[in-house]
């Protein structure tokens, strides 16, 4: 698995471009602005971007989603409960409130346990609401992915439609926190003191969830 990290847009997202070294296929996580940098950075790379795979459906994370799916004819996807929740007309109308260009109805929709497979690649779907309802973060190869979830030094915010402090934290301790420390964590913005961090790292260090 090649992991490249971009950050992107004016609210410091990290976009990712994940791609199979054998095959060249490719995914790109969040593109949240600055698409057409994204779409040249897959070209050099000679890529072939097959998905567009959003953590949540906030506009700040799929404002890219139409620019890139026209440019690059990927498919986007989306856990089924955050494509319900803003493809719906309020759900939309919050990303125009927000300055944010909506995102076109996800292609595919998946569930917790689901895989994404490009190439050799697989990223496993782990479900973490609390953020919004339909959050996910994904796994592969060591590497996690983490969108809203968990950033390095803090988690997402719970003050949005949608959101439970309290159910945002039992997703971090029972489906993150369980994982091997050396799992590398590579969040959704680049709020903390490096641009990625580990488990282990974040349970020692992280003040929300001593």
């Amino acid at each position: 698995m090649d992991v490249e990290q971009m950050k992107v847009g004016n609210m410091d997202v990290f976009c990712y471009i994940v791609s199979c070294p054998r095959t060249k296929d490719a995914l790109v996580i969040d593109p949240a602005g600055d698409e057409d940098r994204i779409v040249n950075r897959i070209k050099q790379k000679e890529l072939n971007c097959k998905y567009i795979v959003n953590t949540h459906g906030h506009g700040d994370h799929t404002c890219g989603n139409a620019r890139v799916k026209e440019l690059t004819g990927a498919k986007i996807i989306m856990h089924q409960l955050d494509d319900q929740m803003f493809n719906s007309a309020s759900g939309q109308e919050m990303s125009r409130q927000w300055g944010f260009t909506p995102s076109p109805p996800a292609d595919i929709t998946v569930r917790d346990d689901d895989q994404i497979v490009v190439g050799d690649v697989s990223l496993k779907v782990i479900h973490t609401p609390g953020h919004s309802p339909g959050g996910i973060c994904l796994l592969g190869d060591n590497n996690l992915f983490t969108g809203d979830t968990l950033f390095v030094g803090g988690i997402g915010r719970t003050d949005l439609p949608g959101a439970s402090l309290p159910q945002f934290m039992q997703s971090i301790k029972e489906k993150l926190l369980v994982l091997p420390g050396e799992t590398v964590v590579w969040p959704g913005h680049d709020y903390g003191s490096s641009p990625s961090s580990t488990i282990e790292n974040e349970k020692k260090t992280n003040p929300w969830l001593s």
